[in-house]
């Protein structure tokens, strides 16, 4: 996947919103991210992908992207009957 696909695919994320990537291609297989509350940062003059939960920033290689996981969000619970 391109970075502009990846970044459109990731534009709900708000600081809502959790998100997992797994990553193929990685020295011990497939890798994992999990971020909390993840803001996907606004495209800068680098290009780079880059999702931060307010106290880091992650930077996203696209092409080694297999999924991503996005969560609904804080405040869309999902009501469990008994």
């Amino acid at each position: 996947m391109s970075p502009d696909q990846l970044r459109t695919a990731l534009r709900e994320l708000n600081g809502e919103r959790d998100c997992a990537f797994v990553f193929f291609g990685m020295s011990t297989g497939e890798a994992a991210l999990h971020v909390q509350n993840a803001m996907l940062i606004p495209d800068e003059p680098d290009h780079l992908v880059k999702v931060t939960d307010g106290k880091s920033v992650y930077i996203v290689d696209a092409e080694r992207v297999v999924w991503i996981r996005i969560g609904l969000g804080h405040s869309h619970s999902v009501p469990v009957r008994p």
